[in-house]
């Protein structure tokens, strides 16, 4: 259908308002309003798919705060929220009823000096900082396609409004907008819908090795008083995943009675019946973990993925018209499973790099390719070279990782070889007979029983993530062919989408026009905007995209 889109045109656009889009537009706006003389200020909009900035802005989460300290000095004194100061630290190999626990916490696991925060607290804090500093943030506005012009990025094209589940407009439709922009700041998060046409479009991971992905699941409790130290930090690995596989746990006081658990599971598992939150729930039920929540109450859920892939797995960060920040450009420490202040970072010397193409009015690959440069020469850079093999280094099991990572503590990120050679994490699943015979008949036995007061069904957890979507509205999952899911991935890999997504948005069910078989039916409306089903179906035939604005999680104090 034809329609007449708006054009807004303005100079530059963020895509994201998280901890790096924020940066950058707040470090922008300062260096505009200090450059003084007959410098105009620039138009600096923010777009976000959430209904405020932070509601979908989950993570661990635990606060290195030296980005922070750069971009606000007086940040405490400006009330950035905090929930504790990190206190001690303590790390564990599990087994199903022991545990291990190292004599002191491995360096990259040291936290002295850093904040234990609520993820999507800080981003709304950081969101009244932009405002205040004149820069125009518009929440629940999803940008649903890159617009590029002979070849450089123009804008971003927002998603359509009131259409019905056909497609079809509705008496409240709204078309989406044309925003033009002199550069585009992909900001988006994880495996975001425009950074993945952008990678694709532009080829911005030719010669890169693929990214690399965990699925965290978390929960926050109120719990006894006294079952955790102040600031205490607990991390570990080990069960419940099998050797082969790579992930951990975390437990951390929020204060207040308040504590957050969580679990991340490693996208790249052999297993077809691979279920991040039942391994979560799973880990809850061990004597270690369970000693702290049992008799406590569930407050939040929420559920996203990590890019762990590393600094071989950046795709190009800049382009005519572009540059990718934050997590959509994997800016995160998979040692420290910290990426905050790495997303910080990049804004500001992403912001740098756009305050002097504004000067120079050009805005090409060829001035902003300088943000490639300053990265190199940054602390970000620094940080991440040093881990730059420690995924990687997982890929024959924990016991080859741990090697490998103690190795690279050592040496500053060399391993046995350097840039071992990686794959898509789809890629290593395994048929479904195929894992069976070589792994055994307990290795997909699944026997908890939920009993929805200590541990949930995924149903359950969702509520407590506060998801909402207009169920009037086409799937924002969107499959291919659905011939596949209901006969080929049916025969060969069992669905495994039923399984690895953590808010039971795939489910199987019975076919009535084809009795004794099974048809995928999709729950949209429970989609907790993790990407989990983009990143590790085997087909790749999952393509998530934005839904009408304002949908998905509304998470608090995660």
């Amino acid at each position: 259908m034809n329609i007449e889109r708006e054009i807004l045109e303005v100079d530059v656009l963020i895509v994201g308002a998280g901890p790096g889009g924020l940066s950058f537009a707040y470090h922008l706006a300062q260096l505009c309003k200090n450059a003084g003389g007959d410098f105009a200020p620039p138009e600096i909009v923010v777009i976000e798919k959430g209904t405020y900035p932070g509601a979908h802005s989950l993570s661990g989460a635990i606060l290195d705060p030296r980005t922070i300290a750069k971009l606000i000095p007086d940040y405490l004194e400006k009330g950035m929220p905090f929930e504790k100061k990190a206190g001690k630290d303590s790390m564990y190999f599990l087994t199903e009823d022991g545990r291990i626990k190292f004599p002191f916490a491995p360096g990259p696991f040291q936290n002295h000096g850093n904040f234990i925060i609520s993820l999507n607290k800080i981003t709304a804090w950081l969101g009244e900082q932009v405002e205040a500093a004149g820069v125009n943030i518009f929440p629940g506005t999803g940008g649903y396609e890159l617009l590029i012009e002979d070849g450089a990025v123009t804008g971003v094209r927002t998603v359509d409004m009131g259409l019905d589940k056909e497609g079809h407009p509705r008496d409240n439709f709204e078309p989406g907008s044309l925003l033009k922009a002199k550069v585009t700041i992909l900001a988006e998060g994880v495996h975001g819908s425009l950074t993945k046409q952008a990678i694709e479009k532009l080829e911005l991971n030719k010669n890169r090795m693929p990214q690399q992905y965990l699925t965290g699941v978390k929960e926050v409790w109120e719990i006894p008083e006294g079952r955790l130290g102040d600031g205490e930090i607990i991390h570990t690995f080990g069960w419940p995943l099998p050797m082969e596989e790579y992930g951990g746990g975390f437990v951390y006081d929020m204060g207040g009675k308040l504590a957050a658990v969580g679990y991340c599971v490693g996208l790249n598992s052999p297993n077809p019946t691979n279920d991040p939150h039942y391994r979560f729930q799973q880990f809850k039920c061990h004597p270690l973990i369970k000693k702290i929540f049992e008799g406590g109450t569930m407050l939040h859920y929420g559920a996203k993925t990590i890019p762990e892939g590393g600094y071989y797995a950046m795709p190009k960060l800049y382009h005519d018209g572009l540059l990718l920040i934050g997590d959509s450009a994997g800016f995160l420490n998979s040692m420290r499973l910290k990426g905050i202040h790495l997303a910080m970072e990049s804004g500001m010397l992403a912001a740098e790099t756009v305050f002097d193409a504004m000067k120079k009015e050009d805005f090409s690959s060829e001035t902003l390719k300088w943000f490639a440069s300053r990265f190199e020469s940054s602390e970000a850079k620094r940080e991440l070279y040093k881990v730059r093999n420690f995924h990687s280094g997982f890929d024959d099991g924990i016991l080859a990782g741990m090697i490998s990572a103690g190795l690279q503590l050592v040496t500053g990120g060399y391993t046995f070889g350097d840039r071992r050679q990686t794959h898509p994490d789809h890629s290593r699943m395994l048929q479904f007979n195929q894992y069976l015979s070589s792994r055994g008949q307990n290795a997909v036995r699944r026997d908890m029983k939920f009993d929805n007061e200590y541990t949930f069904d995924k149903l359950t957890d969702v509520y407590r993530s506060g998801t909402k979507h207009e169920e009037e509205q086409p799937p924002h999952l969107v499959i291919a062919d659905y011939d596949i899911c209901n006969n080929k991935c049916t025969e060969e890999y069992g669905n495994p989408c039923q399984y690895f997504c953590p808010a039971q948005v795939y489910e199987m069910v019975e076919d009535e026009s084809r009795p004794g078989k099974k048809k995928l039916q999709l729950t949209p409306s429970n989609c907790v905007h993790c990407k989990t089903c983009d990143i590790a179906d085997p087909y790749q035939i999952i393509t998530w995209v934005v839904p009408e604005g304002g949908g998905g999680p509304n998470y608090t104090n995660c």
